[in-house]
């Protein structure tokens, strides 16, 4: 049989490519017979710039700037010199994983370190800018981001507003003295909610950086007065395109203040890695990410390589740390299985390439998918 591996990353604890090895080491000892074909993914989350610069052969940069508390960081990003191509993961510069769990607040974090990789790329002069934005710590709907680019927000007695949950005072936004970053900006989101409401980034993603269900209604209020004021300015109503709530509405924030073209991230990485072709060849489809869940299905990499098995009528296995809502993720997997069914949550985390490995294993001794003529 031949089984194409294409798994994301687990969050906090395997990169998509250890993934790929725990998952291909586990069902040789079951199957050693089957072809694999290791494809790590990435839907523009953590783990977007090692899997774009292989693809595209781009090397690494540092960059120093602050992470989303504003702490001194460095950070890397990609540059390929032949196409003139930066590639950028807001995850290395204002991503979760970078802060102490509970420390902050996201009322107290944002997006302005990012503008220190638009700014390197701009100056080394970047034709075309990838920018990767899942995993932020942040919800401040690019707020810090247009900060760094320059721009000005001020309430009704023109003080100027300097942290977003006060952007329920906003009453003007001044654009900067010089123009967004030039090149082409792509940005690759994750998945394809809209800035506000309950589809948005506050109540879907909020709670997973440590927003509160007495915090919704603020940072709603805060977000939906910057896209009504920005709306007026500019004639355009970006806070409803799919991806403007990716990353805590950082993918609002790309388009309204640095022109940015809002792309599924998982669509941008199976064109320019040949994912489809792969796929194409295969018999079986085995795919991975940290928690599987319903906003799998939104958009996230492990559901749109199932999208993609479903189209091309071919089996698909999904392999998680946890599995929520299996009934619903049975409409687009044949199979989902989790590290929990063989171990306690705290060591599947702690051990996860081993528990992966395991579970893979298992999966394919107990394979009776046929294969595809």
């Amino acid at each position: 049989m031949r089984v194409l591996i294409a798994p994301d990353k687990f969050k906090g604890t395997l990169t998509a490519q250890a993934a790929a090895l725990a998952m291909a080491r586990g069902w040789r000892k079951a199957r050693p017979q089957d072809q694999l074909t290791l494809h790590p993914i990435s839907d523009g989350g953590d783990g977007f710039g090692a899997v774009m610069s292989t693809a595209l052969r781009a090397g690494p940069r540092r960059l120093k700037t602050v992470d989303a508390a504003h702490q001194p960081t460095s950070a890397t990003w990609w540059w390929q010199p032949q196409s003139r191509t930066a590639i950028i993961e807001s995850a290395e510069v204002v991503g979760l994983a970078m802060l102490p769990p509970g420390k902050f607040h996201p009322f107290q974090l944002d997006t302005f370190g990012l503008g220190a990789a638009l700014h390197a790329a701009q100056q080394q002069g970047a034709q075309q800018i990838l920018l990767g934005i899942g995993g932020s710590a942040t919800n401040d709907g690019g707020f810090g981001l247009a900060r760094a680019l320059g721009w000005r927000f001020f309430d009704r007695t023109n003080t100027e507003i300097l942290a977003w949950p006060a952007l329920a005072r906003l009453q003007t936004v001044q654009p900067p003295a010089r123009p967004a970053p030039r090149g082409r900006l792509t940005v690759a989101v994750d998945v394809n909610n809209p800035l506000l409401g309950r589809h948005g980034a506050t109540r879907v993603y909020g709670p997973q950086k440590g927003l509160r269900p007495e915090d919704f209604a603020p940072a709603e209020r805060a977000l939906r007065r910057l896209a009504r004021v920005m709306q007026q300015q500019c004639a355009a109503d970006r806070a409803t395109l799919a991806g403007a709530g990716a990353a805590g509405g950082l993918g609002y924030g790309l388009a309204t203040f640095a022109r940015a073209r809002l792309v599924s991230g998982f669509d941008l990485l199976a064109r320019e890695t040949g994912l489809l072709q792969k796929l194409a060849a295969a018999d079986l489809v085995l795919t991975a990410e940290g928690a599987m869940d319903r906003s799998t299905l939104m958009g996230k990499g492990a559901g749109q390589v199932a999208l993609l098995a479903q189209r091309h009528k071919l089996p698909v296995i999904g392999l998680a740390g946890v599995v929520r809502d299996p009934a619903l993720l049975a409409r687009r997997f044949t199979r989902t299985h989790a590290l929990v069914e063989l171990t306690r949550p705290i060591n599947a985390r702690r051990h996860a390439a081993l528990w992966l490995t395991r579970l893979a294993t298992r999966t394919a001794a107990s394979l009776t998918v046929p294969t595809r003529n």
